[in-house]
């Protein structure tokens, strides 16, 4: 099959990987290259570096426009297979592809739709997740489910390190879809039960600022779901003070730490096989890896050391 392939992170690599070993991808669509860093160099996204690895034809417009159309039109594909592009596609576009357009979703639709449904997942403290192959719909994430494949969580998982697992599970399940497709086959649809859908937001930088009046379970979900962005920070004597891992530190110890007169982001003590303590609004956050903005990651026991006079200060006071 002739294929439109649209996708910009990481999340959509192995997925481009799939449809360019099994068919022929006539070009990949991906978004304009972003000025980053300090010296605002414009950098291309991981699509367009595995689209050049492939030399594949690469198309970053601004604006899905008309000459953009027509430009899609002389291609003459057959599908437009799509993986965390973040752009809705017009019936005008979609029109162009006589087998439509097929989506990668990485949650168990029609939970999650919306653009952070790994990181929504792992806040929830969800048992399980997945991925899904949908239509593509007019309405981000409503169309029609072709395949589904669940997978279950330990409940260590960071954003980054379940991106790696659900991009290698989806790419293998679009491969199967459009191994169908190009045989003939139909999958069978599955309408999306519309009363079961749940939404997730754009994560913004500010969603990372800890709150320690919520619970250490909250707090520690977040340490996980915003790594490897925004990260979780708190402020160290006027210092941003970032939270790269920790665990809620068990109960039955935490007891002795809620007498007196100790408030949420007190740092209470060093418990030698957790880290560093924290009361919360319930509970205690061991903090096992932190990070000053600008300065190296440091494991609890490196960083005590050159903070000794962490313990009895107040986080983000």
């Amino acid at each position: 099959m002739r294929i439109l392939f649209a996708g910009t992170p990481a999340l959509a690599v192995p997925s481009l990987m799939q449809a360019a070993h099994a068919h022929e991808v006539v070009a990949v669509l991906t978004s304009p290259d972003q000025p980053s860093g300090r010296g605002r160099a414009r950098v291309c996204s991981p699509v367009k570096e595995a689209a050049a690895k492939l030399n594949l034809d690469v198309l970053q417009p601004v604006k899905l426009d008309e000459a953009f159309l027509d430009e899609v039109k002389s291609l003459t594909p057959d599908i437009l297979v799509v993986a965390a592009y973040g752009k809705i596609f017009r019936q005008s576009l979609l029109a162009l592809f006589p087998q439509g357009g097929i989506n990668v979703h990485p949650s168990l639709l029609p939970k999650y739709r919306g653009p952070s449904p790994i990181t929504a997942a792992i806040l929830a403290g969800d048992s399980e997740t997945g991925v899904t192959i949908q239509k593509v719909a007019r309405m981000f994430d409503t169309g029609d489910i072709l395949a589904q494949e669940r997978f279950r969580l330990k409940g260590d998982e960071t954003t980054a390190t379940l991106s790696e697992v659900l991009a290698v599970r989806g790419a293998e399940l679009l491969g199967g879809v459009l191994a169908d497709l190009a045989a003939g086959r139909q999958p069978a649809l599955r309408p999306q039960e519309e009363a079961a859908a749940t939404y997730c937001r754009t994560i913004q930088k500010e969603h990372g600022v800890a709150r320690w009046e919520e619970s250490a379970e909250v707090i520690e979900r977040k340490v996980r779901a915003f790594d490897p962005w925004p990260r979780v920070s708190t402020s160290l004597d006027g210092e941003t003070l970032l939270l790269l891992k920790s665990h809620v530190y068990p109960d039955t110890l935490a007891a002795e730490y809620f007498r007196g007169g100790r408030v949420p982001g007190d740092v209470l003590a060093t418990d030698r096989d957790h880290g560093l303590l924290v009361r919360t609004g319930r509970g205690v956050l061991a903090l096992e890896r932190l990070q000053l903005q600008f300065k190296k990651p440091l494991d609890w026991r490196s960083f005590l050391n050159g903070h000794p006079a962490i313990v009895g200060t107040r986080l983000g006071a």
